[in-house]
């Protein structure tokens, strides 16, 4: 199962089918926003909540039947995987919300795709047998220029920086790209399902707290609302599941790469779903960047496999 988890091609399609089903999120929460008339952050920030709460419910549910026990973490991990709870749901989408009410789209996808190239910075100096080459900065490089490539339009950065919008969108990218990092170190000392269940359980509990404090309301859950909802729950269960699984199987740079796709999911799914522009020079011109970047990080790994470079786990520097 390790040597399957840890195969390229492996990674790849899981990798993918989590940036599509975390790049399908975008259209499908926007439809969600119509549905449910929700209207505010405070709303925004208790519908987050809600999601993420009860995709830990599901993921608790699903680990307990696999493992067949009820799925536990050890006493000295919960301060561990609460800040991995606040630090990767709680903080990222409470940010992420406000951020956006206050600046443009278009900035808020480039700043929020960031996250991919922080992570395989932080591994750096957070990790020991995973350190930064020339090779990765590169592929890095040329997938953050397609990031940006998908999302620029003439005259939409001519705004100033704000604190509260590009700001803490900056926070958001920092966020999240700590949050790979951390939860592969996590994995050292529990299973990926445990994680993934009761992050998500800490972090959409507290964002629930949150927009309660702040008045939020959610409504309208008729037959049809519920399918939408019930969807979005399997996407954070799902895609967060199988990333901390990838995490802990592999270097961070060859499962985090990816994450410079999920802009190209939500760009073809939002002209699927909401009948945006799909097709341009711009767009094809960033998925081959994009594509470029994740090769390049990728042949980097096989290298080092092949030559025997990479580290054991007891070589770790935060140790067990």
């Amino acid at each position: 199962m390790n040597k399957t988890l840890q195969k390229t091609s492996t990674v790849t399609i899981l990798a993918l089918i989590c940036c599509g089903l975390w790049g399908s999120a975008f259209p499908f929460v926007k439809v969600s926003y119509e549905w449910f008339h929700i209207q505010g952050i405070p709303s925004q920030i208790l519908f987050a909540g809600y999601r993420f709460f009860l995709s830990g419910v599901l993921t608790f549910i699903i680990g307990c039947l696999i493992e067949k026990r009820l799925l536990t973490i050890k006493r000295t991990s919960i301060p561990a995987v609460f800040g991995q709870g606040l630090l990767q749901t709680t903080i990222q989408y409470a940010f992420f919300y406000i951020g956006l009410a206050h600046t443009t789209g278009t900035k808020s996808s480039v700043i929020d795709a960031s996250s991919s190239f922080i992570s395989i910075i932080a591994t750096h100096f957070l990790i020991k047998s995973e350190r930064m080459t020339w090779t990765k900065t590169i592929g890095c490089t040329l997938g953050f220029l397609g990031v940006i490539v998908i999302n620029l339009t003439p005259g939409s950065w001519e705004n100033s920086f704000q604190f509260k919008g590009e700001g803490l969108l900056c926070i958001t990218a920092i966020a999240y790209g700590l949050s790979t990092v951390t939860s592969k170190i996590l994995t050292d000392r529990e299973s990926p399902v445990a994680i993934t269940a009761y992050q998500l359980l800490f972090g959409g509990g507290t964002l629930i707290v949150i927009g309660w404090l702040m008045n939020g309301s959610v409504g309208n859950f008729d037959a049809k609302g519920l399918i939408l909802f019930a969807y979005l729950i399997f996407i954070s269960a799902a895609g967060f599941g199988i990333w901390t699984l990838l995490l802990k199987y592999n270097p961070v740079e060859k499962v985090a790469i990816f994450g410079f796709t999920i802009p190209i999911f939500g760009v073809a799914l939002s002209a699927l779903l909401l009948n945006e522009v799909l097709f341009s020079m711009r767009n094809l011109l960033s998925l081959l960047l994009v594509s470029a970047g994740i090769l390049i990080v990728n042949r980097n790994q096989k290298e080092r496999e092949k030559t025997g470079e990479h580290l054991s786990r007891k070589e770790h520097p935060l140790g067990r």
